[in-house]
């Protein structure tokens, strides 16, 4: 061999790991990314440290102070009046009592306070979970023929979803939250407001009766269903709250220092709209009222909780599924503020957030909560420094169910509908729905199954149809993984995929390919096929009489893992290849992949000196054969070591 042909360094075919050194290695990396541990052992005051990991309040409140607390009062008393018609709407929404509302804008906002990351969300109740929640226990018991039994079922699911919730943020699985993709959101989201919106007529017009399923279909046939029932005066007053709702809206988005406008306006409407009724005896003229609200803070809820086993399948998937959404929408809001600021937020503590606070709530009273959009966003406009804009909220909220709560008997529903209509309004997002079209196809298949799914379906059928849609284009992309060709840029040398770099050329006789897919049982038949084709292109190795290709080399450096099907497929590749006169090399593998070809004995049959640790060290290997070789491609001299 010449001096050029020798390596510089070598291909480590070290000893594989041992199964524990391999699982922990796995297991750090899945649970433990961040290795809080190692962060412990070298602080002075580990135990200090790690509570502060573990309870963040301990970490931001030592060093609080007036003029940060300045900043969080004004937002905390903003999205009060935000959180306080918001809670009696979506209270509404879920058919349970409206002070429910009220309670859930208490506990749960000191409770994420404490174990909370992200400095700008908001928590509050969710119109998609609420109406989630009371669509799947509707199933089972309805909110008019037993009320009480309904609401413990709510309570019951949402102490479901805090465990749920929890137990994924203790064991680090906030993968879990990964199979709920961007373009399901999106599709759900849209699907959901439409509902939502359409469900609004019933307050619109008065209506005392109304349908329980959740479809469009069944929605809209019941509002025109019961057209005796319809009050002209009860759609005046909701139009008229609608038309001032979405003209603050219009503000906003002209003059975004105006947020403040869109942000009191529902609290302005709850409270015009009360003197309205009180003062017009609406109630007597078409204009049903939220009714009475008792005074007091929030009443423990342990003793309604309801485990009967007839129930509790019922409370069992509405826990779960609504876990699942609320967890994702508020991880995801609380990243997105977190960027813009410049700072990181760590799902597995916000799952464990989350789900604290939702245990806490189901003993009091209150039912599942989260990070609602356009509650955080109204947070973060208003200047929020920390988490205590939350407690803030909590305890403002606690003296308004101390001493004003009667006073919000006299809300209208209609102008219930107009807000929840209006938050609605900002879930549709057609532009995001348009852009998936435009940039990836299958996406926007994804979207539109859950909008559809949940529009003329049901909401949990519509999430479902979504999620398996991409779980299905991620199984497409296992069993059928990308490979391209290589070529040599000019005047370098680097190697790039032809199909794309047009300008760089293939090496005579060489074929180079690139495989960027863990090697699965799944794709291994494909994979095999695939490369047979890759040489049939270069020459027909059936009826040519000599091979354009003698050398094949495999780039495996994406290759992250490989399973024994995987490997025996390689060997049958290799003996294909060696019976039409070819030789493979493999370029680059993984630790983890060398450590199962040399268990599995693949590296002794192959040989080492069919690895290399580069593309450039491999061709030149490859040429210094091709130039010792007769022209023959049958009379080849041994291979050089170059390891």
């Amino acid at each position: 061999m010449s001096n050029s042909q020798e390596s510089v360094h070598k291909v480590n075919f070290a000893p594989p790991r041992g199964f524990a050194a391999t699982f922990k290695s796995h297991a750090k990396e899945t649970l433990f990314p961040d290795d809080p541990f190692k962060q412990f052992k070298n602080e002075k005051r580990p135990i200090k440290k790690a509570v502060q990991y573990f309870v963040p309040i301990f970490e931001w409140l030592p060093k609080y102070n007036l003029k940060l607390f300045r900043y969080d009062l004004l937002a905390g008393i903003t999205i009060t009046s935000l959180a306080i018609p918001q809670g009696i709407s979506y209270a509404k929404l879920g058919d349970i009592p409206p002070v429910v509302g009220l309670y859930s804008s208490f506990v749960p906002p000191l409770i994420y306070a404490i174990f909370g990351s992200s400095k700008h969300i908001a928590i509050g109740t969710v119109a998609a979970p609420s109406l989630l929640l009371a669509a799947t226990i509707r199933e089972k018991v309805s909110p008019d023929a037993e009320p009480k039994l309904y609401l413990s079922l709510f309570f019951t699911a949402t102490l479901i979803a805090g465990i749920f919730q929890s137990v994924l943020g203790f064991l680090r699985l906030g993968i879990v939250m990964d199979f709920l993709s961007h373009s399901t959101i999106v599709g759900f989201m849209g699907g959901t407001a439409i509902l939502i919106c359409l469900q609004q007529l019933k307050g619109f017009f008065g209506l005392t009766k109304f349908t329980t399923e959740t479809d469009v279909i069944s929605v809209l046939h019941a509002v025109f269903k019961y057209r005796e029932e319809w009050r002209w005066e009860s759609a005046v007053v909701g139009l008229i709250f609608l038309a001032f709702l979405l003209f603050t809206r219009y503000l906003k988005k002209r003059n975004p220092k105006l947020f403040w406008v869109s942000a009191i306006a529902p609290m302005v409407t709850v409270v015009v709209g009360g003197l309205f009724a009180y003062l017009a005896e609406g109630e007597n003229h078409g204009i049903p009222i939220v009714g009475h609200l008792n005074r007091g803070i929030n009443p423990l809820s342990i003793k309604d909780l309801n485990f009967e086993s007839q129930y509790l399948p019922v409370t069992l998937k509405a826990g779960i599924l609504t876990g699942i959404l609320a967890m994702a929408e508020g991880i995801a809001i609380g990243r997105s503020f977190a960027i813009l600021k410049n700072y990181q937020t760590d799902g597995n503590k916000e799952m464990i957030a989350f789900g604290m606070m939702n245990i806490a709530g189901s003993l009091t009273s209150c039912y599942l909560t989260t990070a609602p959009f356009s509650k955080s966003a109204v947070n973060f406009n208003a200047g929020c420094r920390t988490a205590m804009s939350n407690i803030v909220m909590a305890i403002i909220m606690m003296l308004t169910l101390l001493l004003l709560a009667p006073l919000f008997s006299y809300i209208p529903l209609v102008a219930l509908s107009a807000i929840i209509m209006t938050a609605m309004f900002g879930l549709i997002d057609y532009e995001e729905a348009y852009h998936l079209f435009k940039v990836d196809k299958f996406d926007f298949c994804i979207c539109m199954a859950a909008f559809f799914g949940v529009t003329f379906i049901t909401m949990d059928v519509g999430l479902l149809m979504s999620v398996g849609l991409a779980i299905l284009r991620a199984l497409l992309y296992v069993a059928r993984p990308a490979t391209c060709k290589l070529g040599n840029m000019p005047d370098s040398s680097l190697y790039c995929d032809i199909g794309q770099y047009p300008v760089a050329t293939g090496i005579p006789g060489i074929l180079i390919l690139k495989l960027g897919s863990p090697i699965y049982f799944a794709n291994c038949s494909y994979l095999k096929e695939r490369i047979m084709r890759w040489i049939g292109d270069e020459a027909d190795i059936t009826n040519a009489n000599v091979n354009e290709v003698e050398h094949l080399l495999l780039d495996i450096g994406g290759v992250s893992t490989i399973d024994m099907t995987g490997i025996e497929t390689l060997q049958e590749l290799r003996r294909t290849l060696e019976i039409n006169g070819i030789k493979m090399g493999i370029v680059n593998p993984r630790m983890a992949v060398m450590e199962k070809m040399i268990l599995s004995e693949f590296v002794d049959k192959v040989g080492r000196e069919s690895f290399y640790m580069s593309i450039d060290e491999a061709v030149e290997a490859c040429r210094f054969w091709l130039q010792e070789s007769n022209v023959s491609k049958n009379d080849f001299s041994v291979h050089p070591t170059v390891v």
